[in-house]
């Protein structure tokens, strides 16, 4: 917990600076910690900017804390990425209060923050107010949210709702493809919703984020932070070239 309190104070210096990296850890897919530990120590060495930790299913704090424990030793906060109010841990430094604004079900834009937020406050987490929009395929978590997935070749309907979670007074905003999915978000895409929303949102891109280009082309295209997980999980390799090639790209 020694980050807690100045994770939001970090993200924001280091996006003055260059394009942040967040490698994603789902617990319920780790069948190794020493194995993960080696991983997650390389990715940190070459640039990862935090950890995000959660999963769409079967994700409890238990499952949580060792992974909290293993970053503790790391020099990046723990941000925890929640499928649900059982994704919850005392032991995080952070975490993205996700607000689901594309479900049809009220339960993920509003109802499953009311029933966690009360707990947030007791375990003393520091909160990050996010918007999260399901773009595309949207994989477990927009099946799981009971999400409309924004079309990929409307991107003003994204700068919309990017809009309104600006005009809501949301700081962060993630654009969500699903994890595995089989096409990230266009770059096209995050560059006319960064051009919305101009400076005001931190733009947290995910999903189907296989190769260093396609990282590099999402960056440039006004993202603050780029997201890889499912990557991580089967080519560590790959996921380290892909945080190198990040930390080289500009934004325009």
């Amino acid at each position: 917990m020694k980050w807690r309190g100045r994770v939001e104070k970090y993200l924001k210096s280091v996006r003055q600076q260059e394009v942040l990296h967040f490698a994603l850890v789902d617990p319920e897919k780790v069948n190794d910690l020493n194995k993960l530990k080696t991983i997650l120590e390389n990715l940190v060495s070459a640039g990862t900017n935090a950890i995000l930790i959660g999963g769409s299913l079967s994700v409890t704090g238990y499952d949580i804390d060792p992974i909290v424990d293993i970053v503790e030793e790391l020099d990046v906060p723990s941000i925890l990425f929640p499928g649900s109010v059982a994704g919850l841990s005392p032991r995080a430094d952070a975490i993205l209060f996700l607000s689901l604004l594309n479900s049809e079900n009220t339960y993920y834009v509003i109802g499953a923050q009311v029933y966690a937020a009360p707990v947030i406050k007791r375990f003393g987490i520091e909160v990050l107010p996010t918007a999260y929009l399901i773009v595309g395929y949207g994989g477990a978590a927009g099946y799981m949210g009971f999400a409309r997935p924004l079309p990929f070749e409307k991107p003003e309907i994204g700068a919309a709702f990017a809009l309104a979670a600006k005009y809501l007074g949301m700081r962060y905003l993630y654009l969500e493809a699903g994890s595995g999915a089989p096409q990230p978000v266009p770059d096209e895409f995050v560059k006319y919703i960064r051009n919305a929303v101009e400076d005001d949102l931190f733009i947290i891109v995910g999903g189907g984020i296989r190769d260093p280009e396609t990282a590099c082309r999402i960056a440039c295209s006004g993202a603050d932070a780029i997201v890889t997980g499912t990557v991580i999980e089967r080519d560590p390799q790959r996921a380290l070239e892909i945080v190198k090639r990040i930390k080289r790209c500009q934004k325009t």
